[in-house]
């Protein structure tokens, strides 16, 4: 059982029910999905990235990610339909709170000159994150990346409102900057 769950049925629902004054359990915000994404635009001339970004995506994620592919052919990229472009993760369940857990408590830490995350959510309550390279997590092997890549994280929770969203992010641990 992953800790951040615990952390979430005994202090986030409690706290979450008394301030929003939810009558029922079910009624609190929670994770619903995390997906990694990595694009890759240099994929079209080096075929290696992609199995790069994919052996990244699966160190971190613990199961083997998606190949995105172009929807349609752009002449000024250069890009034609089917090309491979991208790789992403969705996580659910035990792994999705394993990995904000890690990305809480080791990853974000790790950033150089880090001063706490935007207060942007999209209106629908969830958060999107960009790190400028994978490394920051641990599990990665920076000797090992052939090209530094990086890596979009959005988290997908249940909220029906950015304020809601907020709280309930705030109180999962996500370090956003103060106002």
């Amino acid at each position: 059982m992953p800790r951040l769950l615990d952390v979430y049925r005994d202090s986030v629902v409690p706290k979450m029910m008394e301030r929003f004054g939810y009558t029922n359990r079910m009624q609190v915000p929670r994770l619903r999905k995390v997906v990694l994404n990595m694009g890759l635009g240099e994929a079209m001339r080096d075929k290696d990235l992609i199995e790069d970004a994919a052996g990244q995506l699966s160190m971190l994620s613990g199961q083997r990610p998606v190949i995105t592919h172009a929807r349609r052919s752009i002449a000024g990229f250069k890009l034609r339909q089917g090309m491979p472009i991208g790789a992403k993760v969705t996580l659910r369940g035990p792994r999705m709170y394993e990995f904000v857990e890690r990305l809480v408590s080791v990853a974000i830490p790790r950033i150089r000159d880090f001063r706490g995350l935007a207060r942007t959510l999209d209106g629908r309550g969830n958060y999107n994150m960009g790190l400028t390279e994978a490394t920051v997590f641990p599990e990665v092997n920076a000797d090992k990346v052939k090209h530094v890549q990086g890596l979009n994280v959005t988290l997908v929770s249940s909220a029906r409102t950015d304020e809601e969203a907020l709280a309930f992010f705030e109180l999962m641990g996500i370090p956003f900057k103060r106002t």
